[in-house]
This record gives structure tokens, sequence and C-alpha cells, in this order.
């Protein structure tokens, strides 16, 4: 934003939208006016604050490869399963501002009048407009609630082996190797993912209508991209997976075995006749 004598002016690059509030000293500090994306020089009055917003698709990450998540951290969301075993869950949520003039008032009134925390800056305050710190934020304060609560209501409708087809290892226990096989045969984990993923879908445009009082964000689509077993769940998993195998070698040996001896018992059988 620049100044002169006439007043002040700004302007917006092809990824921004603005929100102008007068700023004078005679002024209230109500919303001016709306600047829209790639906009010329705009003059917008004496004094004027400009809140700068994404105007093209964003999105928020959940992953636990460090630095990759929005939070700046190994980032993944914990919650148990039907059967009471935790899961961690990663994934992208996308979506866009909405950039209606109206709708994009009510937002800066009630988003962009106050600051928000960001964790991977120590809890430093910003306003929602303050650069991608600012965005980051709002997002982690007022949006992640509403993905997390999200992921753990639909979690919470499967069993560990319906995500993970390998928790059936150690719930049916080593010694029932068909069992556990014909189980994990049977298992459509992918299916299950891409059906927690539909209803997430489903329901996170509601949720977040409702938590946020308005349709602030559009074109909302959340992709979830893993679900992994804690560290112990995951070690028997392992075990398991080394007593199957110790199985199945030692059940070729006996049958190798068998077999040995019906060919040596066919070629006695020969030299006796």
């Amino acid at each position: 934003m620049g100044a002169s004598a006439l007043g002040s002016f700004a302007s917006t690059s092809g990824g921004q939208i603005a929100v102008v509030r007068n700023g004078g000293p005679f002024d209230n500090h109500r919303i001016r006016q709306i600047i829209d994306p790639a906009s010329s020089t705009t003059y917008v009055g004496m004094y004027s604050s400009t809140h700068n917003y994404p105007a093209q698709q964003r999105y928020y990450t959940i992953t636990s490869v460090a630095g990759e998540s929005d939070r700046g951290t190994v980032d993944v969301v914990t919650t148990p399963s039907k059967d009471g075993v935790s899961m961690g869950i990663e994934g992208t949520f996308y979506f866009t501002l909405n950039l209606d003039h109206n709708v994009l008032r009510r937002f800066d009134d009630k988003f962009g009048t106050r600051k928000f925390p960001l964790a991977s800056k120590g809890g430093k305050l910003y306003y929602a407009w303050s650069g991608d710190d600012g965005w980051s934020a709002f997002l982690g304060a007022i949006i992640r609630p509403v993905i997390d609560n999200d992921l753990r209501e639909q979690i919470n409708n499967f069993t560990c082996a319906d995500l993970v087809s390998s928790c059936a290892l150690v719930q049916m226990g080593a010694n029932q190797q068909s069992g556990a096989q014909t189980a994990l045969n049977a298992a459509s984990s992918n299916g299950n993912i891409q059906a927690v993923q539909d209803a997430i879908n489903k329901s996170l445009a509601t949720d977040l209508n409702t938590n946020l009082g308005g349709p602030f964000l559009e074109n909302l689509r959340f992709t979830l991209a893993r679900v992994t077993l804690p560290a112990n769940v995951q070690g028997a998993v392992n075990s398991a997976q080394v007593a199957f195998a110790r199985i199945a070698e030692a059940q070729a040996r006996v049958a190798e075995a068998k077999a040995d001896a019906e060919a040596n018992r066919q070629r006695q059988s020969g030299y006796a006749q």
C-alpha cells in the first residue's frame, strides 16, 4: 500500500483478495471496500488498513514427514478404532476461500479482527491476513479441530483390521494361521479407507459451516493419505509376520520330508520286486 498527499492506494496480486478497513483518526474502523484479485492500483482512503487473503486453492497437510506438515513438525491425528486400537491418520485438506464480497465481509468481521496462536512459532499471535504464518495460525486454531473431530467420528466406525489388514495377524493369533490369512484376504482395507474419506468429505462442509458460522470455505476435499499403527502394535504385527513365515517354512520342510520318505518307499518297493 502506498501513501500520497491525496491518500493511500493498494493493489492485489492474482492470488490475493483484499478487505479494506477505514483507519483515519476521525473514521470508524468498518469495512470500506473489497479489492478483487489482480487489481490495478486502487484508492483506499487515508490511513486505511488492507487485509489480504488467499484467493486461490490452498491446502492443509497432516503428515508424519517432518517439515512437510502445516505445523512444521511430525503431525499425526491419533484416534481410537472401534475396537480401541490407536490409529495414526495422515492426509491433506484442500479448499478455497469464498470470495463473495458479502461473505468475505462477514469472514473479516469474524476472523480478521483477532489474532491466533501459531504452534510452530512458539504460540506467537498472528492475524489471519498476516501472510502465510497468519493464515496457518488461523487454520490451526479454527479449521484443524473440525478436521480432527470428523476423523475421530469416522475412524470409530471401523475396527483396526478394517483399516490396516495386518492387524488381523495380531488379533487372530499366530497359532491360527489359516484363519488369519483368510481374514487378511477378505479384508478390504483400501475400500474402507475410501469409505472413511468419502464420509469425511460429506460431513466436513456442514461441520465447517456450523462451527465457523457461515460458508466461508468452499470446494472442500479431504484426501486420506495413510493409516498407521502405534509402535507397539506394529511391533506385534512384525513379530506375527515372522512367526507365520517360520510356520510356513516348517510346514514346507515337513512336506518335503514326507515327499522324500514316499519316494524312498517307492524305490524300496521297486527293489523288492
